[in-house]
Parts: structure tokens; sequence; C-alpha cells
């Protein structure tokens, strides 16, 4: 059967789907795979949609969307999982701006409730010209493969948090800017989190040469993953394009369920980092911070996000923690030429 979409959310983007797509009323219920619903509701709070072209759509009730099945365990968003099965005429939700679909097992207070949506199958891509039976999209067509080493990279840096919308995309995008000024080429790659392509186009506004995320190698989201294999193909990947660093950020807290921790630790990749940046909210989070920083055996270059909001945070972060501290809006130059000294001295 064939159905007209009204919206393809940008999670989709690995598959590049048409307008009008032929579907199956059999969905298997696999994490990756693109399925098409209709919505059943609105949500003010929460209600938009990131589209393949990046720009944002308010979901309206009948809309037919074309998202991805996936999982999510944000603390400041939805929780949801992929069913065990799925069949046409199931009620899902949409768990993310970047149209991430599963059984939403949590709200939240500030969003309400995630929009229901109803399944009316699952897409079909066609491998040849000439094919007639056609095989469920997932998103792992046309990925970038992932590698278990990392052989050569250009000078790494990377921003982690102690939580969701700490910071993390300002900070890097202000580092980007204040590099690419300097004449430097600069790559950004968000490594883990929940497939939206918004922090990425972010980095291209600022002047990153070229960007990545984990959707570009096959992942809707990255929760309860080791990640390691995965970046290295990625970071493989910004290389060759002879950049002279690459800018990393990792979505989630470091204490967070979205592999984190496993990039890190990960040795093959940390021996290309010149420079950890970490963005918190308040001065416990700081201070927790470095004390994971130390069971890793790595050092913080720097401390930003909301806790440098005022002098207060800063004077505690860098008296009482012995790190530098700055606010990326308001003295980005601070951290850009720590990052500078760090990475391009000889």
């Amino acid at each position: 059967m064939k159905l007209n979409v009204n919206k393809i959310a940008s999670s989709t983007k690995n598959v590049n789907l048409p307008g009008i797509v032929e579907i199956s009323g059999k969905v298997e219920a696999e994490e990756g795979n693109l399925i098409a619903v209709k919505a059943l509701g609105e949500n003010p709070n929460y209600g938009d949609l990131e589209l393949c072209s990046g720009r944002m759509s308010k979901i309206i009730e009948g809309d037919i969307i074309v998202g991805v099945l996936g999982e999510r365990r944000a603390q400041k968003g939805f929780y949801g999982k992929v069913p065990k099965g799925i069949k046409v005429g199931d009620v899902l939700n949409i768990l993310s701006m970047g149209g991430v679909i599963g059984k939403a097992l949590s709200a939240h207070p500030d969003l309400g409730n995630p929009i229901s949506v109803e399944v009316l199958g699952s897409p079909l891509v066609f491998e040849a010209f000439n094919e007639r039976v056609g095989r469920p999209a997932n998103i792992r067509k046309n990925a970038i493969p992932p590698r278990k080493n990392l052989d050569h990279s250009a000078p790494l840096v990377v921003f982690s948090a102690s939580c969701m919308d700490a910071g993390k995309t300002t900070a890097a995008c202000e580092l980007i800017k204040g590099l690419a000024s300097k004449g430097y080429r600069v790559a950004g790659v968000k490594l883990t989190g929940v497939s939206l392509m918004r922090d990425t186009l972010a980095m291209k506004d600022y002047g990153a040469a070229r960007t990545l995320d984990f959707n570009d190698a096959g992942m809707v989201s990255t929760t309860s993953k080791p990640m390691s294999n995965y970046a290295k193909g990625l970071l493989t990947e910004l290389n060759k394009d002879g950049v002279d660093c690459i800018v990393i950020e990792l979505g989630d807290g470091i204490l967070g369920e979205y592999g984190v921790q496993s990039i890190l630790k990960d040795k093959d990749i940390s021996r290309f980092v010149k420079a950890h940046i970490v963005c918190a909210n308040d001065p416990v989070a700081a201070w927790g911070a470095k004390k994971l920083f130390e069971e890793f055996g790595l050092g913080i270059a720097a401390i930003c996000g909301r806790v440098t909001d005022t002098e207060v945070g800063i004077e505690f972060i860098e008296k009482k923690l012995n790190i530098p501290a700055a606010n990326m809006l308001k003295a980005p130059e601070k951290v850009v030429n720590i990052v500078e000294k760090k990475v391009f001295s000889k």
C-alpha cells in the first residue's frame, strides 16, 4: 500500500525516503526500523518534529509521520522503549523531537504527555530499480561502519556534562567559532544522546567544516550501548577531511545511560584527547564531575555551563576545585585560549 506522508522525521535521514512511501502491514519491532504513524493529538509544550531539512514543524492531529523505532531514557524528557511486538493499529508515542517512536513509560511534568500515534505500517525500501519485494527500512542503511581501532586522529576536544541541558552545545559552538576565527579547520561530532540534528547544525552555523553524529552511524539513540566502536568509526570518517581538530559533544550526563563513560574510558580514543571541558549546572555538579574524572584518571581543562552564570560559581570552581572556569556566552575567549594552547602548542 502506498502512503502519502506529511512529515518525515530527521532521525530517518540515512534512508532518504520520498514523500510517498510503500508500506507493509507487517511491523518488525526492531530499534532503528522506520515506522509510519498517524498523530492522534497535539502537545503545546512538546509538539514539534524536526524534519530532514533541520526545520522544526508542529505536529498536527491527523498528520501522517514517518519516524524511527527507538528508546529514550531522559531525565528531563520522556522515557520509553520499543515494545516486544507491534502491529498495525497499536498506539505508540513520539518520544523526541527527532521522531524517535516507542511506548512511553513515563511522562514529564514540564512537558505534559507525549503525543500518541497510531501505527499504520512499516516503510519499505527497494534496493534495486526493478526490485518488486521491498525490505523494512532501517537507519543502518548508508551508515558509517563502526571500527575497533582508531589508528590516527586530529587532536580531540571533548565536552561532557553533569546532565542534559547544562550548556554543552552552546559551549562547543563558541569554541568552534573561536578556533575557526583563528584560522583552524574544525570538525564537530555528537557521539551520544537521542537523534536530533539541531546540535550539529548549530556547530555548522558556528564554523565547523564538517559535522556528524551517532545517527550517521545507524544509531537512533545511544541508551545502554557501548559506543566506543561507533565513535571510532565517526572519528575515522571526520579525519578523512584533514581537519586541525575535532570537537566532540557527549549528549546526556556523565552518569546517564547514554554510553558517555564508555567513550571517556576508551584508551584508544583518549590518547588523542587534548582537553576535556565539563559543563555543570551548580557547584555540587562541578565538584562531582572533578571526582568522577579523577576516578577515570582524566583531567579537566575547564568548567563551563550554568554554574558559571555568575562570579560566585566561577570563584568556587577556580578557588575550591583549582580548575579554570568561564562562561562561554560572556567570556568564550578564556576557554578558546586554554584549548588553543593545549591542542596546538608544540
